[in-house]
């Protein structure tokens, strides 16, 4: 689902630039543990604990969301297996939904995962987490201070930040005539059949709720009727609901505009130069994906142990450069390219960031209501305008029944 690139709003990066120096006291005696001429780790921890226990780690991350050795990149993977004797097993999902529907129905069991904010609030109420251990991720004390503490787990007992964006809209430069500025450009029937829109509820309700001038987290069932009926009233516009979709439907011109994360965009747009990226004046949502041991992780101590290493400053630097999502690591930071450091897309400006408004785990009625009414309007849009069906068959049935009545009096007419 993601992969983009981004680079410190100018606000956050004096407070990150300020922290600097209470990072890590690594010991400096101590010599760091070269795996490759691209990755090195920290000397001090002990990396080969489980090399001879066999242990297999299975993570599930967002799909084109990690250095994963496509595309000349590095993959951090192979060389954490190399590093520790650790084997990973590693699968992807494309939406936090996906993620939580298939956590609930227990049919699999994973080691680690990356959900978002939100998603983070709601496992941690049903016991879906399990609390870390951070004398297992020393890393953590490299995450800048703005990515810490958030409501949804306040005192990052069961969460580490992996990457932050935003969300805006991307478009073709060579299909639409002016640039959109507004959400509410997704609903022009102008270009009807070649909007994309998100396939998450979350993500839609946020835009169409933005759209309307509301908060992106509502706060009442009848506030999310109201929302909802606004995304019905685009179906009309809507290409396809898509998520990883995306990458294949706008690098190839298949589409005029879409919504979709920061850190993705940069990704198209390196793909295909005709397109474009825009935070919409009405606000954006500003997101924070994070490593979590669920509770029912064989392998915990392993899991903290992956999650340390995705926090060592050269793994997490190949990471960012290459999905080119904004990193909560100071170190990481002053590391990138200045094309990614300072791109606006990335890592945008006081004008967008102080527009930009946090998901916030909702209430079980609200989120329930919210579930049902996405469904409800999926339904109705994947079969299509049903009374257009329905009128088609009656006039169909109709002409069919004219057309025998017809038969039946040219078959009187001869016969008399």
């Amino acid at each position: 689902m993601k992969q983009s690139k981004r680079t410190l709003l100018s606000t956050l990066l004096c407070a990150a630039l300020a922290v600097s120096g209470a990072l890590p006291a690594l010991a400096e005696d101590v010599e760091p543990i070269q795996i490759n001429e691209d990755i090195s780790v920290s000397g001090d921890y002990d990396w080969t604990r489980f090399a001879e226990d066999h242990i297999t780690l299975n993570v599930y991350n967002w799909g084109l969301y990690i250095s994963d050795g496509s595309d000349e990149s590095v993959d951090v993977l192979s060389a954490f297996e190399e590093l520790t004797g650790i084997k990973v097993n590693y699968t992807t999902f494309d939406s936090n939904e996906s993620l939580y529907a298939k956590m609930k129905s227990g049919g699999a069991s994973y080691d680690v995962i990356f959900p978002s904010d939100y998603m983070v609030g709601k496992m941690i109420q049903e016991g879906m987490l399990a609390e870390l251990d951070y004398s297992n991720i020393p890393n953590f004390s490299r995450i800048g201070e703005d990515y810490r503490g958030w409501s949804f787990d306040p005192d990052n007992a069961y969460s580490v930040p992996y990457t932050w964006g935003t969300t805006g809209i991307i478009y073709n430069t060579t299909m639409v005539e002016e640039a959109p500025t507004r959400w509410a450009d997704l609903w022009d029937v102008e270009y009807a059949g070649n909007v994309l829109m998100f396939n998450n509820s979350r993500d839609a309700y946020a835009i169409a709720a933005k759209k309307l001038g509301r908060s992106l987290n509502p706060g009442s069932v009848d506030e999310v009727d109201l929302v909802m009926k606004e995304l019905q009233a685009q179906k009309s516009v809507v290409q396809a609901y898509v998520m990883d979709e995306i990458f294949d439907k706008m690098e190839g011109g298949e589409a005029a505009m879409a919504p979709y994360y920061a850190g993705d965009a940069l990704t198209m747009i390196e793909d295909n130069p005709d397109l474009a990226f825009v935070s919409p004046e009405e606000g954006v949502n500003f997101f924070v994906d994070s490593m979590c041991v669920p509770a029912t992780s064989r392998h915990k101590e392993a899991a903290e142990l992956f999650i340390n290493y995705m926090c060592e400053p050269t793994v997490a630097y190949q990471n960012c450069d290459f999905i080119g999502y904004s990193t909560p690591l100071t170190e990481v930071w002053e590391m990138l390219d200045d094309d990614l450091k300072y791109s606006p897309i990335a890592y945008p400006d006081e004008s967008v960031m102080s527009k930009a408004e946090v998901f916030v785990t909702l209430p079980d009625d609200v989120n329930a209501e919210m579930d049902a009414k996405w469904s409800e309007m999926k339904s109705y849009d994947e079969s299509g305008s049903g009374w257009l069906v329905v009128a088609f068959l009656l006039a169909a049935l109709a002409v069919s029944a004219f057309n025998i009545w017809r038969k039946m009096r040219k078959k009187v007419r001869d016969n008399y």
